[in-house]
């Protein structure tokens, strides 16, 4: 690169980085567009709105208001992939959506909940179903007579999704408004039958004892996908639509209430997640320069650059960020870091081998690339999966590691490289600037790897006794928080408008200290003096302990007081989706790592390495007590994607260091886990102060998530170092593809004809054999001819034992 270049290229460098940290800071124009602040931010961070549904049914089976509690929870993912539903009492259910402040929006988008069927123009006997009243359609009979008379041809249940919009005619490439239905594969066998018996009539859809829209069936419909036209507008289109998707529940509901709720964590979480995440940048930047000099100043600078970029993206995207998605940006940033480690690390070993400065560099990019690139892409095809297979938590936290991933590379692969090249034309040539590798004394960690190996087997075992521990004491093997197990939500109506600093400060410890719950919940309701308070599930004794304590301390009136039992905002079905998800996501990295590395044992290795990790940091929640909720989904997917990424570093030098070298496998896992030891120390060291910084000022509940988080780096750096090789090289030892018998003996007697050969040239003058076969088939030859006679053999050794 010319001087020239090199000084336009730092010129917008700098530009550009000014420029998006301004618009991450503060915004463009008098909206602030693209700032930070602008960010959906979730339930937890922010607040929303909170709908409370009840069953017309007054006693709906436990199975359907389960059906439906996911269903809905599909639905409310149009508004946020954070967004909650779950059971209250025996017959409501709760919708909590973070991000909006307008119920009665949401209420007309969400739909009206009833009940919904498709149903003839006529039965069998010809008796008419509905009939025409000029601006519509009316049911001519109760829809109980039309169901014991057999026309209802399709029910809610049968509809998989609804999609009202604008689509292109076929026939005179004019707009039409239509509702596209995708049917179930009950529902599409029922519709195939329908459609094709009513071709040329009409088939109705009953909402509620309404009828919304009688379509004529033009032809049989046998493919699952249905399409309604014949809509005014779009908005007709889409109203019908979400009337369909809400009507498809197990169960019908009706509005019992709705209301506006404060963010569940309050203005405190969000100030010092931000605080912290602000300290602990600054303490890797300058532990980056002190490290690696100017290289160290580059990686500050793609760093100051990545956040920025990720911040305006989020908003940009409109991605709603919560505490799990805060452990996405801050893995992110490790990985960032992990980036510009191994690439400068790279470089300093090119300048300690003798190269000049300039190759160096250049040999640096280009040997950190495989490394960087296959433990993004493994991590990328992860969140893909989750973002694909998981709901809710999972598919939110994929969204901002997949974004965090894609920058981190273009910052560490594109922007380092062209201001480190551009810094290297202006005069910065002597190596002082860049530093030099040191020599270290190769580890015996293999040697050694019996003892890692036992500590890791006590590591994981200790998690099985503490929950066996705990269960035989307190009845639970997992501090399960509400999350994942229900509890009581208990509604007080105060004296005052209380803020949310101030319930955290005054109500929550009172509530702590006679629950000893300590991963208490409040929320409050906007524009009243509510505050609705979830715990774990209270016994009759405690909820009567609690309002006295409520009464005694703020003078409350008891009988404004209420309680009601609540579900697991995680639904078992979320529960399956977030297993299945991962399970998919860790065979896919299977897959890649094994067509990267030509090597299932290096694919298997590192998948066993993550399991390890995982049941490592299970086993401290298991220990420590530290509840089981969302933030612990977060925290388990942060770890799968932390590990895999430190393996592939370490794979990556193994396979390079195989190559053309006749030492030892033992000898060549020790140099490479050495050569890479100062990645590990140095990704580790800088994702443990992002995450101890968010522990030391965050409030309680992200201490509760912070905590496990650093077990899990400092595990996933001892799994790197001490696992990973050893556990690959055992592989590699003990279980190697099996050689044929007959190609050994093949390769033995063309070994032995060689040298036979070379002793007869040896000791006279060569003769030219005309029967002897040419010399390039002779190899060919002795190893058929060798085949044979081990063929020979086992058959004759057959024959002697059937004897």
């Amino acid at each position: 690169m010319k001087k020239n270049r090199a000084i336009v290229v730092l010129l917008l460098t700098a530009i550009i980085t000014v420029f998006l940290c301004y618009t991450a800071g503060v915004g463009i124009g008098t909206t602030g567009t693209g700032s930070a602040k602008n960010i959906k931010t979730g339930l937890d961070l922010s607040g929303g709105v909170s709908i409370t549904y009840q069953a017309k049914d007054s006693n709906p089976s436990a199975e359907d208001m389960s059906d439906t509690v996911y269903k809905l929870q599909k639905r409310v993912e149009q508004y946020s992939t954070e967004a909650q539903v779950y059971k209250e009492g025996n017959d409501r259910i709760a919708v909590e959506i973070p991000g909006v402040t307008d119920a009665d929006a949401i209420l007309n988008d969400l739909g009206k909940p009833g009940s919904l069927c498709f149903i003839t123009a006529e039965d069998d006997d010809g008796n008419a179903n509905f009939t025409s009243t000029g601006s519509g359609y009316v049911l001519a009979r109760s829809l109980d007579e039309i169901r014991e008379a057999g026309s209802v041809v399709l029910e809610g249940t049968d509809v998989k999704d609804a999609q009202g919009g604008a689509f292109q005619s076929d026939k005179n490439s004019s707009r039409e408004y239509a509702v596209s239905l995708t049917l179930t594969d009950e529902g599409k066998t029922k519709f195939a039958d329908a459609t094709e018996a009513n071709v040329g009539k009409q088939i109705a859809i009953v909402y509620d004892n309404q009828i919304l829209s009688a379509p004529k069936v033009n032809e049989a419909i046998t493919g699952g996908q249905a399409q309604i036209t014949g809509m005014a507008d779009v908005e007709e289109a889409q109203n019908l639509a979400s009337y369909i998707r809400i009507g498809s529940l197990s169960i019908e509901l009706e509005e019992l209430r709705s209301s506006v709720v404060a963010a569940q964590l309050g203005e405190e979480a969000i100030s010092t997640s931000v605080m912290a995440g602000l300290i602990g940048l600054i303490i890797v930047i300058i532990f980056m320069i002190i490290m690696y000099r100017l290289p160290g100043v580059v990686a500050s600078v793609a760093l100051i650059l990545y956040t920025a970029i990720v911040l305006i993206t989020l908003n940009a995207f409109d991605i709603t960020l919560t505490l799990p998605g805060i452990a996405g940006i801050i893995l992110g940033i490790g990985m960032a870091v992990d980036a510009n480690v191994i690439i400068y690390a790279r470089i300093q070993e090119e300048i300690a081998a003798g190269n000049s400065v300039r190759a160096s560099i250049k040999s640096g990019f280009s040997k950190a690339f495989s490394a960087i690139f296959d433990g993004n892409i493994t991590t990328l095809i992860a969140s893909l999966v989750l973002m694909w297979l998981g709901s809710g938590t999972v598919k939110g936290f994929a969204y901002t590691l997949a974004l965090g991933i894609v920058v981190s590379m273009f910052t560490a692969l594109v922007v380092s490289r062209f201001v480190m090249n551009a810094l290297y034309a202006v005069g910065f040539h002597d190596e002082k600037f860049y530093g030099r590798a040191k020599q270290r004394k190769i580890f015996n960690i293999v040697g050694k790897r019996k003892v890692f190996f036992i500590i890791s087997i006590v590591l994981i075992l200790s998690g099985p006794v503490a929950m066996l521990i705990h269960h035989n004491t307190d009845g639970t093997a997992l501090n399960y928080a509400l999350d994942f197990s229900g509890g009581t939500a208990t509604t007080v109506t105060f004296n005052e408008d209380m803020d949310i600093k101030q319930i955290d400060s005054e109500v929550t410890p009172v509530v702590e200290e006679v629950t000893g719950d300590k991963n208490v919940q409040p929320t409050k309701v906007v524009g009243t003096n509510q505050v609705v308070i979830k715990t774990r599930t209270l016994s009759q004794a405690e909820r009567e302990k609690l309002d006295q304590a409520l009464v005694d301390k703020f003078d409350v009136d008891e009988s404004l007081i209420t309680t009601e039992s609540i579900s697991s905002t995680v639904s078992s079905e979320m529960r399956r989706d977030a297993v299945v998800a991962v399970i998919v996501a860790t065979l896919c990295m299977l897959v890649y790592i094994w067509f990267r590395f030509k090597d299932i044992r290096f694919a298997s290795s590192a998948v066993l390495a993550l399991l390890h990790d995982v049941l490592v940091v299970f086993a401290f929640y298991g220990i420590s007590r530290i509840s089981v909720g969302n933030t612990f989904i977060a925290c388990m997917l942060t770890i799968v994607g932390y590990s895999i990424n430190a393996t592939i570093v370490i794979f990556d030098r193994i396979r390079e260091n195989m190559k053309g070298s006749r030492a030892k496998l033992d000898e060549i896992v020790n140099e490479s886990i050495t050569q890479t030891l100062t990645r590990s120390m140095y990704t580790s060291f800088t994702t443990f102060v992002m995450v101890a910084v968010l522990y030391i000022l965050g409030v309680s509940s992200i201490r509760e998530f912070a905590a496990p988080l650093m077990v899990g780096v400092i595990c996933g750096a001892y799994s790197s170092v001490c696992i990973t090789g050893a556990l690959w090289l055992v592989m590699k030892r003990y279980y190697r593809k099996p050689v044929p018998q007959a190609a050994i003996a093949a390769k033995t007697a063309a070994s032995s004809a060689k040298q036979n050969n070379s002793g007869k040239q040896n000791s006279q003058p060569a003769k030219k054999d005309p029967t002897q076969p040419k010399k390039k088939n002779r190899k060919r030859v002795a190893e058929r001819l060798a085949a044979q006679e081990a063929a020979a053999k086992e058959n004759a050794s057959g024959e002697e034992k059937s004897k």
